[in-house]
């Protein structure tokens, strides 16, 4: 290489985005422009595009090249969570239906972050699509395991969104009865987000929602409303005891709706034995990124006569023309791309990734994994629980999973401040009372650490002897969270898929053969369209797992 060329080198620009990504080169514009007759690109876009919504003074910033448009968004990354003159990010216990979560790194590698499945072809022709569907499936046999409900589709898009599916499709159940009731009774300690979607959907199609304690509610109510929904538990953290609620509902002809935690289930009795009719939620704390509030994926399970009025997908189990296992959509009459606007369902594709990436999360750590996950986070909130009441503050709390609420009279917001200061965000209720959730990064120095923000004695206190809770009384009182009559007694996830793959080597092979199974990007073109995250670069996809993004809450503070 002559001296000019290295000196050439060294001084060029680095290369755009654009001409690794976008669009055809010189060459084909050249050839299609010939084609249609015209000139230029800017005498197509004259053509082409009304007047009114052309702009040819755009202000764009120059072009970064993609290892500049990372570091810049690396520098924004870090920026999150930095508050209180703080040197590392804030942790959120705020809870509110969003927890930290722990992807294992097998399936952030081999799935998340693998063309394979991140641009896999939707699943609407089953016969290149068989490893996704399997994982489908997988989602739902989990869902439908800890729901305890006969049947589950293939992902909604979050909690708030399926909890309306489940209002319009109790309205559709229930049409006699919804015609001359059109109320749905909704418990004021849903989570707040899922309160403003329901009011949102429910005022465009004429549906009252009236809100309040679902345990008062007595035979004689049952009659105004088509469907009761409840939090179980509920946003304060309190399971409360629906079966009674159940029985009435039944005797009245309405639905009882329960919005749950999924991983509160491994403890708690099931909905389905409750005596629930639908039960849903989000799948985002089996491995799914809090992500600022997403995309998440949500469940959705009923009673198998429901069946057809569910919204989503289904995956079925058939055989093909030899007899062998294949899998399909099922009831896909319900579908968009069949019954266009008399579909039930227009649910975007792209949430069954984050579907499968909780399903390969309960593959992955089995029935005992996850009951060891859920019983630890149950295990530090017991623990807190004892020592803030060691410590004289009142928990409103009777029974509770990994959420409490704690009455705090007029130092609310000094003891909001200093676990800030300490690195910890903590959910402000009302002027009186702070809540915390503990969750799968929650630490027992997280307990201690919470402890000495409640401790507001300038005496030193012995906090190690406050958080001991091997069946032992806080103040006086035995920390028993959950009631006898409330704990999960039947079995779950014990089909083979779910008790097989549990080392890396496993689970990356068992991933690799389902993958061979699909059409994606990474080995041809798609036919049709779809709207998973077919065109999204390499470097789009590497911000979403970074701490800076991936764990930010979507209620912290600015």
């Amino acid at each position: 290489m002559r001296r000019n060329d290295i000196k050439e080198s060294m001084t060029c620009v680095p290369e755009g985005f654009a001409k690794r990504h976008l669009g055809p080169d010189d060459k084909a514009i050249a050839t299609m422009l010939q084609a249609l007759g015209l000139s230029s690109l800017d005498e197509l876009m004259e053509q082409a595009l009304p007047k009114a919504i052309v702009n040819k003074t755009l202000n764009l910033p120059e072009e970064l090249s993609e290892t500049q448009a990372l570091a810049k968004a690396a520098a924004f990354a870090a920026l999150n969570g930095r508050g209180h003159d703080q040197a590392g990010p804030v942790y959120s216990m705020i809870g509110m239906g969003y927890t930290n979560s722990i992807l294992p790194s097998p399936i952030k590698r081999n799935l998340l972050e693998n063309p394979g499945w991140y641009t896999a072809y939707t699943p609407y022709q089953a016969e290149i699509a068989q490893g996704r569907l399997e994982m489908l499936l997988n989602f739902q046999q989990m869902v439908v395991d800890l729901t305890g409900m006969d049947i589950a589709n293939a992902s909604l898009l979050d909690e708030a969104t399926a909890a309306a599916e489940a209002m319009t499709m109790a309205m559709r159940v229930t049409v006699n009865k919804a015609e001359k009731s059109q109320a749905i009774f909704v418990d004021a300690l849903c989570h707040p987000q899922t309160l403003a979607v329901l009011r949102t959907r429910a005022e465009a199609i004429g549906v009252e929602v009236v809100e309040g304690n679902p345990l008062d509610l007595g035979r004689p109510d049952m009659d105004a409303y088509f469907a009761v929904l409840v939090q179980y538990p509920n946003t304060a953290g309190d399971i409360c005891d629906y079966h009674h609620l159940a029985h009435l509902c039944s005797l009245a002809g309405s639905l009882l709706i329960m919005a749950t935690d999924l991983l509160s289930l491994l403890l708690l009795d099931a909905p389905g034995k409750v005596g629930a009719d639908i039960a849903l939620g989000s799948a985002q704390n089996f491995g799914i990124p809090m992500g600022y509030g997403g995309p998440h994926a949500a469940f959705f399970a009923c009673k198998s006569h429901h069946k057809r009025f569910m919204p989503g997908r289904i995956v079925g189990v058939s055989q093909d023309a030899r007899g062998r296992h294949a899998l399909r959509l099922a009831l896909q009459t319900r579908e968009q791309h069949i019954r266009r606007e008399k579909a039930t369902s227009n649910i975007c594709t792209s949430q069954v990734l984050l579907a499968v990436i909780s399903a390969c999360y309960a593959v992955y750590h089995g029935p005992q994994g996850l009951l060891a996950i859920a019983t630890r986070i149950h295990e530090l909130t017991k623990r807190f629980y004892a020592g803030v009441n060691g410590l004289g503050w009142s928990v409103v709390n009777q029974q509770f999973f990994n959420t409490l609420t704690i009455h705090t009279k007029e130092y609310t917001d000094t003891i909001l401040a200093e676990a800030l200061a300490k690195g910890i965000n903590l959910r402000k209720v009302d002027e009186a009372h702070l809540a915390l959730t503990f969750d799968e990064l929650s630490e027992p120095e997280h307990v201690r650490v919470l402890l000495d923000c409640f401790n507001l004695d300038a005496e030193e206190s012995d906090l190690s002897e406050l958080t001991k809770v091997k069946g032992t009384e806080a103040r006086g009182r035995e920390v028993k969270a959950i009631a006898d009559k409330l704990q999960r007694s039947t079995p779950y996830l014990q089909h083979p898929v779910f008790n097989t793959y549990h080392s890396e080597t496993e689970l990356m092979r068992y991933l690799h053969r389902l993958e061979k199974k699909d059409i994606a990007l990474n080995h041809s073109m798609i036919p049709l369209g779809s709207c998973t995250m077919k065109l999204n670069a390499a470097s789009e996809m590497e911000p979403i797992g970074w701490a800076g993004f991936a764990n930010v809450h979507p209620f912290c503070p600015p």
